[in-house]
């Protein structure tokens, strides 16, 4: 639920020893990371790893679990293949994957939605392509087709403080196929925590009005596919959420409890649209 950049930091740089990982941050920030790392216990540093590698690969199906001898290894092993591999380079194999499944997702009635970057800036050295407003753009012009669409991830995308979240469904409406409404917190040194569903960086209530006006759109433009599916994504623990090991972001009264926001958020701007 918290992005630490300078934990984080510390993380690649000196537990890790990604190979010029160095020159991904400012002089400032690398000497942070340092009093960080050199502060760790090595019991700390280990379970710092061991959360980042192993656990973050688990909670993605990834191919890094516990039974690995050298986590670190394994995990720079996976990196370095993608050493040649560039954000244009990235983009090409996008394309071509579009150019080959847009037309039977077409074919089959299916809209394809990308989900974007989480977070929307490179880390590890790994390219990212589903950051911007001008990667979307992008990606959308790669296949013009309906069913070539995005994820509309309100807590992805705002985590990068030069988004404009508010322009990005204005001008892309009609290719949202699916919302996932979060919020984040954004910090002064590059960090980011989740703040709730209401609160937070971003005006929930502009972006939902919005996206609630695209279906009223849609519906005046005869679409079939008049409904944005939408899911209140990740939740804070609260109450009984404690007693229960869900993964992080997914509790169960934490994410109810967002989600009878967002559809109180919805009732209440229905009401008004109906009367404007």
């Amino acid at each position: 639920m918290y992005f630490d950049l300078l934990t984080f930091a510390a993380f690649d740089i000196f537990l890790l020893k990604r190979p010029n990982a160095a020159q991904d941050y400012t002089v400032e920030l690398m000497k942070i990371a340092r009093e960080i790392a050199d502060g760790m216990t090595q019991e700390q540093a280990d379970a710092l790893v061991h959360n980042i590698i192993v656990v973050t690969q688990g909670f993605i199906s990834g191919v890094i679990d516990g039974s690995v001898k050298d986590p670190k290894k394994v995990f720079l092993d996976y990196l370095s293949r993608y050493k040649d591999i560039d954000r244009d380079t990235l983009r090409q194999n996008l394309k071509a994957f579009l150019d080959d499944v847009v037309p039977v997702a077409a074919e089959a009635g299916i809209n394809l939605c990308v989900h974007p970057d989480d977070p929307p800036f490179p880390v590890l050295g790994l390219p990212k392509i589903v950051s911007t407003y001008a990667d979307i753009q992008g990606i959308l012009n790669a296949h013009n087709s309906l069913h070539n669409g995005f994820a509309f991830c309100v807590g992805s995308l705002s985590a990068r403080p030069d988004n404009d979240l508010s322009g990005i469904v204005t001008d892309f409406a009609d290719r949202i196929h699916f919302a996932h409404l979060r919020n984040t917190r954004l910090l002064p040194d590059g960090s980011f925590y989740e703040s709730g569903h209401l609160d937070g960086s971003q005006n929930m209530a502009e972006l939902v009005k919005l996206l609630l006006t695209e279906q009223r759109r849609r519906i005046a433009e005869g679409r079939k596919d008049v409904r944005i599916p939408f899911r209140p994504d990740h939740g804070i623990k609260m109450l009984t959420d404690y007693n229960h090991s869900y993964n992080p972001g997914y509790p169960l009264i934490g994410r109810l409890k967002g989600l009878a926001e967002i559809e109180g958020l919805m009732a209440g701007l229905e009401h008004y649209l109906n009367k404007t």
